[in-house]
C-alpha cells in the first residue's frame, strides 16, 4: 500500500515536469524522424519499414534514454535537505520511500518512450504495413530496460545527495554516461590495438557485455538483425559464448546485475545516510 502511494504520487510528479514532457515530444520527433531518415540517406524516399526503423532506433535508445533516466532520476531523487527531512521521518521504510519514487519515475519515462514509440509506429504501420512489428517491439523493451538501468545507477548517485550535493550527483550522473557511452569502448579498442588478434577479440566482446550500453545495443541488434548485425563479430561473439543460448545468457546476465546491483547499493547507502 505504501509502495503504491509513493508510486503514484511520484508519477504524477513525473508527469508534470517540463522535462519528462518535453523528453516525449523530443523523442517523438526523433523516433519519427529515425523512421524516415534511412531511405532518404540511402537516395529513396517515404518511410522504412518496421524492420528497418527498429535497428535504427537502437542507436537512438542506448544515446539518449540512459542520459535522460540518469539526469531526470538524480533530478527526482536527490531532494532539498529540508523536504528529505520531512520524507524520511514517515513511519516507512527508507527502502519503500526509494522503490515507490523509482517505480512511480520509471513510469513516466516509460510512458513517455510508449507515446515516442507509438507515433512512430503509427507512421510506419500506415505507410509500410505490420511487416516486422515483432523487431520494433523488442527495441521497446530494450529501451525500458535501459531506462530501469540507468534509474537505479540514478538511485545509487542520489542515496545520499541532499541540498548543496546534488549538483556533485548530476555531474557524477554526466560522468557516468560518458565512461558508459564513450570511454569504455575507447579504452577496450585502445587495449586491443596493442594486444594479438585473438586477446584483443576477448577484449572487444567482454567491453560489449559488461558495459550495460553495449550488452544491450548487442542483444537488441542480434535480436533484431540476427548474426549478420556485426558481420564476424558477431560470430565471435557466439563462439566465444558458445551459441547464441551462451550469449543470450550472458546478456541477460549482464543486464539484471546492472539493475539489482545499483539499487541494492542505493538502499544500503539510504539506510546509512545521515538526513
Amino acid at each position: 500500500m505504501n509502495l503504491r502511494l509513493f508510486a503514484s504520487e511520484e508519477l504524477k510528479i513525473a508527469l508534470r515536469s517540463r522535462w519528462t514532457q518535453i523528453f516525449a515530444a523530443v523523442f517523438s520527433v526523433l523516433a519519427c524522424g529515425v523512421a524516415s531518415a534511412g531511405y532518404v540517406l540511402s537516395g529513396g524516399h517515404g518511410v522504412q519499414d518496421f524492420a528497418r526503423t527498429s535497428a535504427s532506433l537502437v542507436y537512438l535508445v542506448v544515446l539518449i534514454v540512459p542520459l535522460v533516466s540518469l539526469m531526470l532520476g538524480v533530478l527526482s531523487l536527490s531532494l532539498e535537505r529540508g523536504a528529505a527531512e520531512v520524507v524520511f521521518a514517515l513511519p516507512v521504510s527508507r527502502w519503500t520511500i526509494l522503490s515507490g519514487r523509482l517505480l512511480g519515475l520509471f513510469s513516466a519515462l516509460a510512458l513517455a518512450q510508449f507515446f515516442g514509440f507509438g507515433l512512430a509506429g503509427l507512421l510506419v504501420y500506415r505507410q509500410s504495413g505490420p511487416k516486422g512489428i515483432g523487431d520494433f517491439v523488442i527495441v521497446l523493451c530494450a529501451s525500458l530496460v535501459a531506462t530501469a538501468i540507468f534509474l537505479a545507477l540514478a538511485a545509487l548517485l542520489s542515496a545520499d545527495a541532499f541540498g548543496r550535493r546534488r549538483t556533485r550527483a548530476l555531474a557524477l550522473a554526466l560522468v557516468t554516461w560518458l565512461v558508459c557511452e564513450v570511454f569504455i569502448d575507447l579504452g577496450a579498442l585502445g587495449l586491443a590495438s596493442v594486444l594479438s588478434s585473438g586477446a584483443a577479440s576477448r577484449v572487444l566482446i567482454l567491453a560489449s557485455l559488461v558495459n550495460p550500453i553495449g550488452a544491450l545495443r548487442t542483444g537488441s541488434l542480434l535480436l533484431v538483425e540476427g548474426t549478420g548485425a556485426f558481420g564476424a563479430a558477431s560470430l565471435a561473439l557466439l563462439r566465444f559464448t558458445h551459441g547464441p543460448a551462451g550469449a543470450a545468457a550472458c546478456i541477460t546476465l549482464s543486464l539484471v546485475t546492472w539493475i539489482a546491483v545499483p539499487a541494492l547499493w542505493a538502499r544500503r547507502r539510504l539506510e546509512r545516510a545521515d538526513i
